[in-house]
């Protein structure tokens, strides 16, 4: 594939400058690069088919003027122009609050980006390499985005990515379980690199956009915040390469650095679609925006903001750990709330293995639909193939691994559910009387034999009295060679 070439080889030359270091450098470098490129095809495209149509990038800073040309400026002037004019300009551009205004997005994007080459003539060889690249050309932008794709599951080697990392078969198959429409607003509070919104918008044109009407329904209704700014680059970059002309919706923000209480009702939601971030803590003073949960545990505020967030019958599908099902306290009083305000109807729990190398922790899905309170939760276990121990990098989960689950849903409806080896229902006066603990394994499991514990502590004892008599004959050997 040529655009898989074009992108190892401007990896290689960034791999000779000493200012690139690393992974997550070297993929930030690509993405503010690429970003300009794929934004000035797009604005190319627009100017002949909008009328009145103006680049959001005054015309000394398009990449057209000082990029395309292989001959162009090179070296140190090069150098100076990026970190001098390109850099301090973008981040400074002046924007409006009318929406559609894509100087906004360009601000956006290098706010917190960083030239880290210091050579111009390697700069300029990867500025050559990009130049090659015709998004406006469906096949390479496709060939593109599965190479972007890809970039975005490698990168496990960037520092904490795997605090923004959803394997792609989790998120397609979230997203055809809640299946969104052009119109309905679709949020994820916590983004990441855009898995959830880029899987939201393959599933609207593959079933539901087929005029312009609709495809600018399915844009308006796109919502997003993004706290780190790599990711929140990356996934700026991968809405324009899905033709989003304004992913200015995508915020580089904290979401739960507003107090819950103030998310009004019109800024509610029909669909939130995420995997939150599990396992880290919040800031100092970001537990007092959430006085009833008061918790730094940022997986358990994210709960408690997309309970309030959903308009009655909005739905979710959430990723979260183990941790937060049998966990007590405020975890304990949120589940009870979630129960009260919505019905937590599926829960399908996941291996281990899924997230792997970025995280070996239980995860659960767990979806519930705002408006009615839980009568019944239903259970299903998702199993690794036969014939593989764990999901892994070569190995890993995919979209036919769900086949099972999504013949047992039911459809839209849910209907005809039954329990099988695999799935199981615990009413909510069960989860009551557990205290809301709702990590219950599967009971049509059959327990490991692990032997007689009798025959088993036999077996240790003459394992170790073994392990001893070697010792002392060990012992004996060192003694003797020491005296010779």
């Amino acid at each position: 594939m040529i655009v898989r070439t074009t992108v190892k080889s401007i990896q290689d030359i960034m791999r000779q400058d000493v200012g690139v270091d690393g992974d997550a450098q070297r993929i930030s470098q690509l993405t503010w690069l690429f970003f300009l490129k794929i934004i000035d095809d797009q604005d190319q495209e627009l100017e002949l088919t909008k009328d009145g149509y103006h680049s959001p990038i005054p015309k000394k800073l398009q990449w057209r003027t000082w990029a395309a040309d292989p001959e162009g400026i090179t070296g140190q002037a090069l150098l100076d122009f990026v970190n001098d004019e390109l850099f301090p300009a973008l981040k400074g551009l002046q924007v409006s609050d009318r929406p559609g205004d894509r100087r906004r997005v360009v601000r956006d994007v290098f706010e917190d980006a960083y030239n880290y080459m210091k050579s111009g003539q390697l700069l300029r060889q990867v500025v050559n390499k990009i130049t090659q690249v015709d998004f406006n050309n469906l096949d390479e932008r496709r060939h593109f985005g599965e190479f972007y794709e890809q970039l975005l599951n490698d990168l496990q080697s960037a520092g904490n990515a795997g605090e923004y990392y959803t394997p792609r078969a989790v998120t397609a198959f979230m997203v055809q379980m809640i299946d969104p429409h052009p119109g309905e607003i679709l949020f994820d509070p916590a983004c990441g690199t855009g898995g959830f919104l880029s899987c939201a918008i393959n599933h609207m044109e593959a079933n539901y956009v087929r005029t312009p009407k609709q495809r600018e329904k399915m844009q308006g209704g796109l919502r997003a915040v993004e706290k780190k700014q790599l990711p929140h680059m990356l996934c700026v970059t991968n809405m324009l390469l899905h033709g989003i002309e304004d992913p200015s919706f995508v915020k580089h923000d904290n979401t739960l650095a507003r107090p819950l209480i103030s998310w009004s009702k019109d800024e509610r939601v029909d669909i939130v679609v995420t995997n939150p971030p599990f396992g880290g803590k919040e800031e100092d003073g970001i537990e007092n925006n959430f006085p009833t949960f008061r918790t730094k545990e940022t997986a358990d505020l994210f709960l408690a903001l997309i309970v309030r967030l959903l308009k009655p019958d909005g739905r979710a599908a959430v990723v979260l750990p183990d941790g937060t099902l049998f966990g007590e306290g405020v975890k304990t009083r949120l589940k009870e709330h979630l129960m009260e305000e919505c019905n937590l109807h599926t829960i399908v729990r996941l291996p281990n293995s899924v997230f792997k190398p970025y995280a070996s922790i239980g995860t659960n899905l767990l979806f519930f639909e705002k408006g009615a309170p839980t009568k019944d939760i239903w259970f299903y276990e998702h199993r690794v193939p036969e014939g593989q121990k764990a999901y892994s990098m070569t190995r890993p989960i995919r979209l036919e691994h769900f086949h099972g689950c999504i013949d047992w849903w039911g459809g839209k409806a849910r209907k005809g559910r039954k329990e099988t080896p695999q799935a199981w229902k615990v009413s909510a006066e069960e989860i009551k009387a557990r205290g809301y603990n709702l990590d219950i394994k599967n009971p049509h499991a059959v327990a490991d034999d692990h032997g007689d514990p009798e025959t088993l502590l036999a077996d240790l004892a003459r394992a170790e009295a073994e392990t001893a008599t070697y010792r002392d004959q060990l012992k004996a050997i060192l003694a003797e060679a020491l005296l010779r």
